[in-house]
C-alpha cells in the first residue's frame, strides 16, 4: 500500500448529498473566479483601499498612489467593469467610490483574515 491509499474507503453519503444539494452552478463559479482575478492585482487593491476611506477623483488617486492618471483610469475601468466601484460626476470631475456595502465587506473581511493569520 502506498501513502496515497487508505485501508478502507468509507463513503459518507449524507455528507456528499448535503454538499451536492448546495453546490454552486458553473456561471456563479466563473463569476467568482473573475472577481478574485480582479482583486488579485496590487494596484487595484491600493485603489480600493483608498476608496474605502472616501470617494476620490482620478487626480487624487494618482497622487496618493504616485502613478499616472492614465494608469489609474485603466485600473478604475477594470474595477468598474467588475462592479466594484461606481462614479458620479460633479461638473467635469468624476468621483469614484466603492460600489456598495458588499465591496466594503469583502475588502474588510480580507484584511481581517490576513491580519488574523
Amino acid at each position: 500500500m502506498n501513502k496515497y491509499q487508505c485501508e478502507a474507503i468509507i463513503i459518507h453519503e449524507d455528507a456528499i448529498k448535503e454538499v451536492q444539494s448546495h453546490i454552486l452552478d458553473e456561471k456563479t463559479i466563473l463569476e467568482m473566479s473573475d472577481l478574485f482575478k480582479v482583486l488579485s492585482d496590487p494596484t487595484r487593491i491600493r485603489i480600493l483601499f483608498a476608496l474605502e476611506k472616501q470617494e476620490l477623483c482620478v487626480c487624487d488617486i494618482s497622487v496618493i498612489l504616485n502613478m499616472t492618471q492614465s494608469a489609474i483610469s485603466h485600473q478604475l475601468r477594470v474595477l468598474k467593469h467588475a462592479n466594484l466601484v461606481t462614479f458620479r460626476k460633479e461638473g467635469k470631475t468624476v468621483f469614484y467610490q466603492l460600489a456598495d456595502e458588499h465591496v466594503h465587506l469583502i475588502f474588510n473581511q480580507s484584511i481581517e483574515h490576513i491580519k488574523e493569520g
